[in-house]
Formats: structure tokens, sequence, C-alpha cells
């Protein structure tokens, strides 16, 4: 492939040859003549080759990585597209809804592709990826034939790229409500306004996990539209979804009605003040899931986050019947799997109870994890027990 030569120094050479996808502006040595968006050819500061990259002239992430390779085919973007879906046929096999391209994970940088039945929704989150985003539509136009595609191109991180933020129909039409089936219940997803693209697709696998340990009374925290709630119902006697958003609430009602569970109640509340007002009344339940939004979205916020994960898990557990079953999320990448486990042990020892472990998650396979880079692990769905 001809293209643009961008130098890196020693620390960008290292972390290249160390397998990360990313390197900083503060390791670029010379761009040359690379443009906004273009793939380009990486060396190293004494000119050896270290592989090809996307080229960002705004972004700190100045390369992302697409092969260490000494050649680069000039239909990679149609090749990994047809490597991922192949992998989705295995592991998301007979699912409604799924991840198609997951970034860095597929060997596509910034590229998100998620399906929802016959609709596509994309993410183009790098000036490469709006470059390439015609292309990337008529391959998913050629090998999935979907009724429409939708870019979903609001997300903060555009403008760190110098790229407005969008939402709109790039090809046929696309509801704003779409329905999909996930292991036999029935969701609705919001393509033009839902959070994400609609669902949260990487909760999918652990939804359809944790159910088995669903029993008696369910409370389901930051529930958003039921993703665990609804699957518990199916053998709780009772579930209590709470989430702090009118519209979430009013979703979880919708789809608990479509799915013919009475058992459902959906509260709208502060999760942190409705644990509170559990415990000081002595409500207890039988299964208890936490799925919160992300406590610590920057290094910054870590102890903040911390604090408040402690809170809601340790007032959870103090609502946890003896035998009862506690499901924890996180979906901060800046708390480790390691500082998670950390703080929930510390969160039983304040709340007085003893657990074990029935269970360790991640998030679903169709948001691979890349070994080495430690910023594609970001989901962690713990499945503990409260001893007897």
């Amino acid at each position: 492939m001809n293209c643009s030569t961008v130098f890196v120094g020693s620390k960008g050479q290292i972390r290249i040859n160390a397998g990360h996808p990313w390197v900083f502006r503060s390791d670029i040595r010379a761009a040359g003549d690379a443009r906004p968006g273009d793939v380009v050819r990486v060396s190293g500061p004494h000119g050896r080759h270290l592989g090809f990259a996307f080229f960002s002239s705004r972004s700190e992430i100045t390369l992302r990585m697409l092969t260490r390779e000494a050649e680069l085919s000039e239909h990679f973007l149609e090749e990994r597209i047809a490597a991922a879906l192949s992998w989705r046929r295995i592991i998301a096999a007979g699912a409604d809804a799924y991840r198609i391209i997951h970034g860095e994970g597929d060997g596509l940088p910034s590229f998100i592709v998620d399906r929802y039945g016959d609709f596509v929704v994309i993410q183009t989150l790098s000036q490469a990826g709006e470059r390439l985003k015609a292309r990337l539509v008529e391959a998913l136009l050629t090998s999935l034939h979907p009724r429409g595609v939708i870019e979903r191109n609001d997300p903060r991180v555009r403008l760190l790229e110098g790229l407005d933020r969008r939402v709109g129909v790039l090809h046929g039409t696309v509801p704003e409500i779409v329905e999909i089936d996930e292991s036999g219940v029935l969701f609705q997803a919001d393509l033009y306004h839902g959070q994400k693209t609609g669902l949260f697709l990487d909760q999918r696998e652990n939804h359809v996990s944790s159910r088995e340990y669903a029993h008696g009374r369910v409370l389901d925290a930051f529930t958003y539209n039921g993703g665990f709630g609804l699957h518990a119902a199916r053998s709780a006697a009772e579930v209590v979804a709470v989430d702090v958003s009118t519209t979430a609430v009013a979703r979880v009602a919708r789809n608990a009605d479509r799915n013919g569970l009475n058992n459902v109640v959906a509260r709208e509340a502060n999760v942190f003040d409705l644990l509170r007002d559990f415990e000081r009344r002595g409500e207890l339940f039988d299964t208890v899931f936490l799925d919160p939004p992300a406590f610590a979205k920057s290094r910054d916020a870590v102890d903040k986050a911390r604090r408040g994960y402690n809170e809601i898990n340790r007032r959870a557990l103090r609502l946890l019947a003896p035998g009862g079953c506690l499901v924890t999320c996180s979906c901060s990448y800046h708390v480790s799997e390691t500082d998670f486990e950390a703080l929930i042990e510390k969160a039983a020892l304040d709340a007085g109870v003893s657990l074990q472990f029935v269970e360790k998650r991640r998030q679903a396979r169709d948001h691979p994890i890349i070994m080495g880079v430690p910023e594609t692990h970001y989901l962690k769905c713990f499945i503990l027990r409260r001893t007897p």
C-alpha cells in the first residue's frame, strides 16, 4: 500500500512492539505529509518498519495501529468486516442484537457496528472512520442486506477528532423503536436516542447467564430498560426495577407488559437514596442486580468512584437475604477487575456479611478483549452469594 510515513520515537516503538494499538501525540517525531484520516506507514526512530495505522491530526491518540505486518491489503476494511462476521456467526449464533465490529478488538480502531435485527447502527469515531464511512456502509449492505443503516455519531469523543456530532439514516429506513429478542425476552431499542447504540449489548450474555441465579424477591438497580430484571422475572416472585430516568422506567414497564410479566414493578428513584430507604425499613431481597453507569470516566474520578461502588454494594449486601445472590457490575475501565474485587470485599466487611464467589464474568464475547491492551477490558460482572 502506497502511503505517507509517520515516524515515532523510542517510546512509541516500544508500545507498538508490545502490541498496543495506540501511539500518542507526544511520541510522534515526524508526520510528513500525512493528512487527517490517512492510512499511514509507521516507522521507528531509525527507520525500522513498524506497521500501518490510522492517522489523526487532532486527537491525542495520533496513531491507531492496523497491523505490524510488512504489508496492508488495499481491501483490509472489507476483509476485516468479513472476518468479524464469521466469528459472530459462531459466538452470537441465534442472537437478534449483537456487536459486529468492536474497534480495536476486530482490527478496526474507532469503528463500531451493531446489529439490531434487520437494522445496523454504526459509529465512526475518528477522522479515518469518517473518511471510510461510505466504504463501511457499502460493505455492510453487501454482506448483511439490512433494511436500514443509521449512524449514531453523537459520542463526545468525535469532538476530539475535530468531527461534528450527528445522528441520521444512511441507508433505507430505520424506525425509532426496534423490538429485539434476547434469548426469549423482548426488548425495545431506541436506535436514535438510547444509551450506547440502543441497548447495552455488552451485557447480553450476562443478562442470560445470571437469570439462573435469580429467585424470590429481586431488586434490579440502575435497570435502564430491564436488562437483568426482565430475565429474572421469568423465575422470580417479584422484581423491583429502579432507575432515575423517567423514560427508562416507562420503557421497563412497556417491556414487562410486552413479555406478559405482571410481577415487575418499575420505580423511578435515585438508587443511592432508595437503597438507604430500603435499609432503614429492613427490606430484604433474594437477588440484587447492580449495573450502574461508569463512576470513573477518567483517572481523576477514581477515588470518588471507589466511594460510590463501596456505598451501593455495602447497602445492597445489607438488603440481601442469607443465601441470596448479588450480581454486581462495573463498566469503569479505570477501576480494574482486581480493584473491583477489592472494593466488593471491603463492602462485604463493612456490611458485616460473608460472601462466596460464584462466577466472574466480563463483557460479551462480541466485544473482544485484546491481551496486553487493558483499555479493551472495561466491563466486570461478579456473581456472589451471601453465605446462609
